[in-house]
């Protein structure tokens, strides 16, 4: 199962935000630094309100929605990459995760103790990639080494190897992360083996404080983060609460609808943050439905139809006949299958076709 690791200075919100969307209270939230330790590893169920509608549509006895793995790693601080905060255990945390989710603060709050003393969201950003550019700086250079000793005797491999660790070494020496350099799709290939911590898809979560939800968009430390993030990263932001998150684990789906009602948002954030790290993963979508169940399967942006049917059963990728695919939408609009089949949107696809987020399936193989 792949992980998105959640990452930022002590004393963000980053165990509070895990324990809301886990739905756990598995990770100590305290305001002090380093009250998280060992990493704590949660389930995340990826909201989809697709398959209520399925649901409905088959009259299925049950739903089963799409999970991936979130992980909470202790806060980093400057200086982890030299072993501060007992970095160098920290940043091994996060070299084992397949994506970060950054947590930035964005609120003031006198009661709760800032590592730095003052608010600054960009300013914590840099912090963090800082220490991960010099952890993955000296990774590079190790290797490097070691590889041109092998170089010098002529294998073509090393001297590829060679030639990219100094191409990421001069780009980490300007303070960017490996995951904005232009690299060929073999070269990306071959960096994924070098483990490093900035080629990881970063997600940042602007974490704002209950009464600055539902006016985030015009919250200057918000806009600093997306603007910083865009140009530096290319990357985005989403806005999310973790302290009305903390408030809404116990209460029933009622009383969280009031609740958020009050406040003047239908959503604290947390739904979005789930679905866009699902996706940074570079995971997708798609659907089955009939009377036993309607669920969400996961596959890898890119997969095909065979790998697809895998997913469901290991033998169906080996007996794989075809796929019968319909989007969701098209189904919707339709209202039955039945009816999407009269109006020809009911497609036959081969071992070619290439899944998309959404399709409704139904795979026949020799089995």
């Amino acid at each position: 199962m792949l992980t998105a690791g959640i990452v930022g200075l002590p004393n963000v919100g980053k165990s509070t935000l895990f324990n809301a969307v886990t739905q756990t209270r598995k990770a100590l939230a305290a305001n002090y630094r380093f009250c998280t330790i060992e990493p704590n590893t949660g389930i995340v169920t990826v909201p989809d309100d697709r398959l209520e509608v399925l649901a409905k549509m088959s009259a299925s006895q049950k739903v089963i929605p799409a999970v991936f793995e979130f992980v909470d790693i202790a806060g980093l601080v400057k200086g982890a990459s030299k072993g501060e905060g007992l970095g160098n255990q920290f940043l091994g945390h996060i070299r084992e995760v397949d994506a970060i989710v950054q947590v930035v603060r964005c609120f003031e709050d006198s009661n709760i103790e800032h590592v730095m003393d003052t608010v600054d969201p960009v300013r914590d950003i840099e912090i963090i990639n800082t220490e991960l550019v010099l952890a993955d700086l000296e990774s590079v250079e190790k290797r490097r080494a070691k590889q041109q000793k092998a170089a010098k005797s002529g294998d073509k491999k090393a001297l590829a190897e060679v030639d990219l660790l100094e191409t990421l070494e001069r780009h980490l020496n300007t303070g960017k992360t490996v995951v904005t350099l232009d690299l060929t799709p073999e070269e990306r290939s071959l960096v994924r083996t070098f483990f490093l911590l900035t080629s990881k898809p970063t997600l940042f979560a602007c974490n704002v404080a209950e009464g600055d939800l539902a006016t985030a968009e015009t919250n200057g430390f918000v806009r600093q983060v997306r603007e910083y993030v865009q140009k530096h990263h290319d990357t985005g932001a989403v806005v999310v609460s973790a302290e009305i998150e903390s408030e809404l684990v116990t209460l029933s789906q009622e009383e969280r609808q009031e609740y958020l009602a009050g406040l003047g948002v239908s959503d604290t954030g947390a739904t979005n943050l789930i679905r866009e790290a699902y996706h940074l993963l570079g995971l997708r979508t798609f659907l089955t439905t009939g009377e036993k169940e309607s669920r969400a399967w996961t596959i890898r942006a890119g997969d095909k139809a065979p790998q697809a049917a895998g997913v469901i059963h290991s033998d169906f990728e080996k007996s794989f006949i075809s796929a019968e695919c319909i989007s969701y939408g098209d189904l919707v609009a339709a209202g039955s299958f039945a009816r999407a089949r009269e109006l020809g949107k009911l497609r036959t696809e081969g071992k070619e076709y290439v899944v998309q987020d959404g399709d409704v399936i139904e795979f026949k193989t020799f089995l």
